[in-house]
């Protein structure tokens, strides 16, 4: 049976690490538009470079570019029985466009699950996050600082500030995000499909309610 799963949320309110603990509690791949952006980047491929092209600006990548990233990582064989999307869709166009992928492949989406926190709190994780530039291990100025300022704790290389993590272009996405991707939650309420989840509580918490979920909806949850 295929299951996919979608993670709505604003930026910085945890996504990423919640959509890892459910893949490894599905034994899904964890898909984060995020980690797909950045590898077609790093590649320097057409579609990588229109990514960065917006990315950098703290904008949403357009559309066409993200779905034929999608269809392209959903051929590889760890997505044989479905996936946890992060990232993915922001908009009811996205969210149309997904249904008609999955439905190509013999699947759907089974559950959403909307992280929710305070604008403010999204802020202060966000534009306190610095990031290796060896293998992209995140530390925060706040709440995991790096032994020595500026460099990374596990294979001693240069910290640096992402774009996208800065101060200017957090207030940015926030603000894409409730404008261009708040209509989402309309979007799958209407389908039954949506379950919100108190996303400033402590990581152990807030996947402690996941797993619940999970329990209630899914069979082998």
């Amino acid at each position: 049976m295929l299951t996919y799963i979608v993670l709505l949320g604003p930026p910085g309110v945890g996504k990423g690490t919640q959509s890892k603990f459910i893949a490894n509690e599905l034994n899904l791949p964890h898909i984060s538009t995020g980690d797909i952006f950045r590898a077609n980047i790093k590649q320097g491929n057409e579609l990588g470079k229109l990514a960065d092209s917006f990315i950098s600006k703290g904008q949403l990548v357009p559309d066409d570019v993200t779905i034929a990233m999608l269809r392209e990582r959903f051929t590889q064989p760890d997505c044989k029985n479905g996936a946890i999307l992060d990232g993915f869709p922001r908009t009811p166009a996205q969210a149309d466009a997904l249904e008609l992928l999955l439905n190509s492949l013999g699947g759907r989406v089974n559950l959403v699950l909307f992280i929710t926190a305070p604008a403010e709190s999204l802020i202060e994780r966000l534009a306190g996050r610095w990031t290796c530039r060896a293998q992209g291990h995140v530390f925060h100025e706040r709440f995991n600082p790096p032994k020595v300022k500026g460099i990374c704790d596990i294979d001693g290389s240069e910290l640096y500030q992402r774009d996208d993590d800065k101060a200017e272009t957090v207030l940015n996405r926030i603000e894409i995000y409730k404008n261009q991707t708040a209509p989402l939650i309309q979007y799958y309420t209407e389908r039954k499909l949506l379950t919100e989840v108190n996303g400033i509580e402590s990581i152990e918490a807030v996947s402690a309610e996941i797993k619940s979920v999970l329990k209630k909806v899914l069979p082998s949850g």
